[in-house]
């Protein structure tokens, strides 16, 4: 069986992750909403924030450790506070933030860049101790071939563009279930 949400429970997982970072940033305790027995799934997971539609923060888990809920409220407050390519989020900001939230399958290690879908498919590269990644989503918007969205995660990784080419280098492929506010 396939996994999937719905409409109600991505409603609770967009309030959870705002209400995590409003309580944060107004130094007080959360106060969340009920959850669902699959909320309870643990799934990786991701939480971007947009300002203006411009990234603002991004964070996540690939592969689930934590109930869903627990991931995306923790998630939420890695990318408000502790994305290194962001300050802080300030309380000013809060207003002009969109949250979008990525519930992603299981990794699937793939053998061939051909096996890559733009637009289904977010890809994990790995090699030694090297990781990058971009959620499904990303190539899609940044109108790449496969070849530019493998030597983008390269490049992310801190790779050589043509690494992934290299024998000891693992590919992966994801899907994800991605919505938000708007």
């Amino acid at each position: 069986m396939e996994f999937s949400l719905t409409d109600e429970e991505k409603k609770i997982l967009l309030e959870s992750a705002r209400e995590t970072i409003t309580a944060k940033l107004d130094e007080r305790k959360a106060v969340y909403s009920s959850t669902t027995k699959t909320l309870e799934t643990q799934c990786g997971a991701f939480v971007t924030l947009h300002k203006y539609g411009q990234l603002r923060g991004c964070i996540g888990n690939l592969v689930g450790v934590k109930p869903l809920y627990t991931t995306i409220r923790d998630m939420a407050i890695a990318s408000a506070f502790e994305d290194p390519r962001f300050m802080s989020l300030s309380k000013k900001e809060l207003e002009e933030i969109d949250i979008e939230i990525s519930v992603l399958s299981p990794l699937i290690k793939i053998k061939s860049i051909d096996d890559i879908k733009i637009g289904e498919h977010g890809i994990l590269i790995k090699r030694g101790f090297r990781s990058g990644t971009f959620l499904p989503q990303v190539a899609a918007e940044q109108k790449w071939s496969v070849n530019e969205l493998i030597t983008n995660v390269c490049l992310k990784a801190g790779m050589d563009t043509d690494s992934w080419k290299a024998p000891d280098t693992e590919l992966f492929v994801y899907t994800a279930i991605v919505f938000g506010e708007k």
